[in-house]
């Protein structure tokens, strides 16, 4: 999250978020305008929809970046307003999920070690 408030008066924050696919692209942006609607609040513009490479949700004083991995390192936004406060957020599922494919992760057993032979030559 990118607090832009010092930086310009066009909106008062970015939230940059990447996914991994288009089809996550659209869920998060999805997610975010079913999400925000509940809440009562609309979006006032949107972009990228179509190509989902990067989808703007603009909420006039918070503006939505959703981009795939290569847009986000193409397009930089953090270097191009590296004058904004930038505050790290991570995902609490992705968190979860990490932490849980640690658990699981155990040393292979004796059954699937691989184990060298050896034999005697006469």
């Amino acid at each position: 999250m990118m607090d832009l408030r010092k930086v310009t008066s066009t909106t008062d924050f970015f939230v940059i978020c990447t996914a991994d696919s288009d089809t996550q692209v659209k869920a998060i942006a999805d997610s975010i305008v079913e999400g925000t609607m509940s809440k009562g609040v609309r979006v006032w513009h949107s972009e990228g929809m179509q190509a989902l490479f990067w989808v703007v949700l603009d909420y006039v004083d918070v503006v939505v970046h959703i981009f795939l991995k290569e847009a986000r390192s193409f397009y930089n936004l953090e270097r191009l307003w590296s004058d904004a406060g930038i505050t790290e957020i991570e995902d609490e599922a992705e968190q979860e999920a990490v932490s849980t494919r640690r658990q699981n992760v155990r040393a292979p057993s004796a059954a699937h070690r691989k184990t060298k032979r050896t034999t005697k030559r006469s």
